[in-house]
């Protein structure tokens, strides 16, 4: 009998997690992961900034929760096994306002449900102990808050696809999907097409065009948001030991601007998050007319904007002004100022938002028979990739015909 074929579409660390996760759960499948660019991580996961995160925003019960707990033990896990850079260089949550004090008590409580090793509460003096240029009222440290290169994660989980006589099919844009009358289905990419029995969508900005092609309903849609970065000068590097977030805005799924170490020594203050006019709208203006009309023609889109364009204009304002920009990051190490950075790349989030224009925040998987699509994966998406994996296969045997 031949081997039963499990297609996966998208190369990201979230795709390849789960055809890990299958050649070590089932053995005698094959997988065949299907990328529409040249190389593997080449969107979301190769402009992440390398975070592993401990869990402090989600709200106790949710997928997020209980997967990104899961997720950074893996990773952890992972990167020892492998030789892959892994730092636990914390991360501080501060409040630098009475307001921004009322909303960490709220944080507090919530990281506690959810269990984040090591946090504790700290004070004015133990801010400046942890991070000697950071100032604020109070603030939660997350001492296991860690940091790596997802990149690297996401081809060591394609060698291991490979080695287990998968394929990562690399320029592969898949153009459509049609279900077998004798099962399964035909993968198509142009004129080439590729057989499988079972497809699972892992696709990010891409996510939900590709889930309708498989037979998904429209809903949720993607909407960009282009997340820019600056990076400290390297006079002024040393001034962040670790990562510096300020309280977050819980009517957003955005962390707001901070400070962030990365594995190479790098200082990055970043990102916001500014409405992209492509889903890989990585440079400004940067413009896609299919993506445009798509924006303009969804509801829930005009929905959001209503009840967001004041945020939306700040952040705007910001992309242009790099004096706008570093004014609410110098709240939190005041010596970093404009002068003191300049302007790195980009990331693009891929937002998925409901027709009543609510943003969605948690990790949603569909299943509609032979198809599995992972309609959205936000942060901490690459933190709780492996553990994503687990649950995306949990979901596709629970819902299998005894």
């Amino acid at each position: 009998m031949a081997d039963r074929i499990t297609g996966i579409v998208g190369a990201g660390i979230v795709g390849l997690a789960i055809g890990r996760e299958i050649t070590r759960r089932r053995p005698g499948t094959r997988v065949v992961v299907m990328e529409k660019e040249d190389r593997v991580a080449a969107h979301q996961t190769g402009h992440n900034s390398g975070v592993v995160h401990a869990g402090i925003y989600y709200p106790p019960g949710s997928l997020k929760a209980a997967l990104c707990a899961r997720g950074r033990a893996m990773i952890r896990e992972y990167c020892a096994e492998k030789g892959l850079p892994y730092e636990e260089c914390g991360k501080l949550v501060v409040a630098v306002t009475a307001a921004d004090v009322a909303r960490l008590d709220d944080l507090e409580r919530r990281a506690g449900a959810n269990a984040v090793p090591g946090m504790r509460r700290a004070g004015p003096a133990e801010i400046r102990d942890i991070e000697p240029h950071c100032t604020g009222r109070a603030a939660l440290c997350s001492p296991h808050t860690a940091i790596t290169d997802y990149t690297l994660i996401a081809r060591a989980f394609a060698d291991e696809i490979v080695a287990a006589g998968g394929e990562v099919r690399t320029s592969f844009p898949v153009t459509g999907v049609t279900r077998r009358a004798g099962g399964g289905l035909v993968v198509a990419s142009g004129e080439r097409a590729e057989r499988v029995d079972e497809l699972i969508v892992c696709a990010g900005a891409h996510a939900d065009a590709v889930s309708v092609l498989a037979g998904d309903e429209p809903g949720p849609r993607i909407v960009p948001f282009r997340g820019e970065y600056m990076t400290v000068v390297p006079a002024k590097a040393h001034m962040v030991r670790g990562l510096i977030y300020p309280v977050p805005d819980p009517r957003y799924p955005f962390l707001g601007v901070h400070f962030t170490r990365r594995v190479s020594g790098d200082v990055e203050v970043g990102p916001n998050a500014v409405l992209a006019l492509s889903r890989e709208g990585y440079r400004r203006g940067a413009a896609s007319a299919r993506d445009v009309r798509d924006i303009a023609a969804f509801p829930g889109f005009w929905r959001m904007a209503a009840r967001h364009w004041r945020t939306g204009a700040k952040e705007m304002y910001g992309s242009f002004s790099k004096r706008a920009y570093m004014r609410a990051a110098r709240r939190y190490v005041p010596e970093i100022g404009a002068r003191d950075v300049v302007r790195a790349g980009a990331g693009v989030r891929a937002q998925a938002l409901d027709r009543d224009g609510s943003l969605v925040d948690d990790f949603r998987v569909n299943r509609l028979g032979p198809v599995t699509t992972v309609r959205n994966a936000p942060s901490p998406a690459a933190t709780s990739s492996m553990a994503i994996a687990e649950h995306v296969l949990d979901v596709i045997e629970d819902g299998r015909a005894p």
